[in-house]
């Protein structure tokens, strides 16, 4: 399966991908798009502007989009959390979603399912003072909006994680062994810790 892992910053993702890496080492890992553009000399504007998000969006839709990944991939992210990141930037006026949304919606269908990890109450997550609260609040409410309510119709099955790491992945390892006929679009998470 080719599983994607979205979510705002500091809610656990890259912690789930390698949790699951060590429970799944058949899978490849794909790292989020911002670690490969600043590993081949990208320069982030502090905080990124709609440009630095776009060029992560790009990669992302190239990404999913390379046919030379194997079958089985874990990717640090997807296409639709840079649309939720350029949604709730402060020049948000400056990014075109009818422009991108063809190419988002092609990247997609690559995909077999988005693992969504969000903001849990309480926050599983210790901020440090330097981060930006407010913009992890609203790419958070920006990408549940985004994959559960699907209004530019994205048509991808989405899986809503909580808890622990462990219980996580179990939810993850749930999901992928479950038979195809008993599947939803959106799936509820399990309470379990």
């Amino acid at each position: 399966m080719r599983i994607a892992f979205s979510g705002t910053h500091r809610v656990g993702k890259t912690t789930l991908v390698e949790e699951l890496s060590d429970l799944l080492p058949n899978y490849a890992t794909v790292d989020e798009p911002y670690a490969e553009l600043e590993e081949e000399g990208y320069e982030f504007a502090s905080p990124p502007s709609v440009e630095d998000f776009e060029a992560q969006l790009a990669r992302s839709i190239d990404t999913l989009g390379d046919n030379s990944t194997r079958p089985d991939v874990l990717f640090d992210r997807c296409p639709v959390d840079f649309i939720g990141y350029l949604q709730a930037h402060e020049d948000s006026e400056a990014f075109d979603l009818d422009e991108w949304l063809p190419r988002v919606r092609g990247a997609l269908q690559s995909l077999d399912l988005i693992v969504w990890v969000g903001i849990e109450q309480p926050d599983r997550i210790a901020l440090s003072s330097s981060e930006d609260e407010d913009l992890r609040l609203a790419v958070d409410e920006k990408l549940r909006e985004l994959l559960l309510d699907d209004p530019y119709a994205l048509e991808v099955e989405v899986l809503v994680v909580e808890g622990a790491p462990r219980a996580r992945a179990k939810q993850v390892l749930q999901r992928i062994t479950q038979p195809a006929d008993t599947r939803s679009r959106s799936s509820p998470s399990s309470s379990d810790t």
